[in-house]
C-alpha cells in the first residue's frame, strides 16, 4: 500500500473511531437544509466525487465514469459506469450500500453538514427503487384490502425512506419504521381498522 492509500485509510478509520450520531449519516429524518447556492452544490459534488474516486482505487474495476445529477428529492446522485462493476454492487447490493455509507460519512465530515449523497452503479439503485415503489404500492393495497398492518422485510435507511416517500400522501395509511439495527423495517397500517 502506498503512502497516499495509508493516509486515506487512516482518515477513514479515524472517522469511524469518532463518536458521530448515526442519524447524521443515514437517518430517516432529513434535516432542513438552507437553500444552497449552485457553487455550494458544486463543492459538495466535487467533494463527494473526489472521495468516491479515492475509494475506487482500492477495487480492480479499471476505467470508470462518474455521472452526477440531482434526484427527485434534491439528493446528489453519483452513478458509476464502466466494465466489471459487479464487485462494487456485491450480493444483494451490500457492497454498494457500504460504499455509499462511507462516501456519505466522509462527505459529511468534510463539508460539515449532512447532504444526501446516493452512490449508484449503472442504474442499479434506480432499478431497486422501482421494485421498492411497486412493493410499497402492493403492500398498501394489501393492508387496505385485509384491514390489517403489513410488516415489510428489514431494510436500510435509504430503502425505508423510499417506502415512506411513496406512501406519504396516502391519507388512508400510515407508515412507521420499527425495530432496530439490521432488523429495522416498515409497518404499513390502515388509518382506521
Amino acid at each position: 500500500m502506498d503512502e497516499q492509500s495509508e493516509d486515506y485509510c487512516e482518515e477513514v478509520e479515524t472517522y469511524f473511531e469518532e463518536d458521530v450520531p448515526e442519524e447524521v449519516i443515514d437517518g430517516d429524518d432529513e434535516p432542513a437544509l438552507q437553500a444552497l447556492t449552485d457553487e455550494q452544490l458544486d463543492e459538495i459534488a466535487d467533494t463527494a466525487i473526489a472521495i468516491l474516486k479515492d475509494l475506487l482505487q482500492f477495487f480492480d474495476v479499471g476505467e470508470v465514469t462518474i455521472d452526477e445529477y440531482s434526484g427527485d428529492e434534491g439528493e446528489l446522485i453519483l452513478d458509476i459506469t464502466g466494465n466489471n462493476l459487479a464487485i462494487l454492487i456485491g450480493r444483494h447490493g451490500k457492497t454498494l450500500d457500504a460504499l455509499q455509507h462511507i462516501v456519505s460519512a466522509i462527505t459529511v465530515r468534510k463539508i460539515g453538514f449532512r447532504f444526501p449523497v446516493i452512490v449508484d452503479i449503472e442504474g442499479y439503485k434506480n432499478r431497486q427503487r422501482e421494485k421498492l415503489e411497486k412493493l410499497a404500492l402492493s403492500s398498501a393495497q394489501k393492508a387496505l384490502r385485509f384491514k390489517k398492518a403489513i410488516a415489510l422485510r428489514p431494510m436500510n435507511a435509504y430503502e425505508r425512506r423510499i417506502i415512506h416517500m411513496v406512501l406519504r400522501d396516502n391519507k388512508k395509511l400510515s407508515t412507521n419504521s420499527e425495530g432496530s439495527g439490521a432488523n429495522r423495517h416498515i409497518v404499513i397500517k390502515p388509518v382506521k381498522f
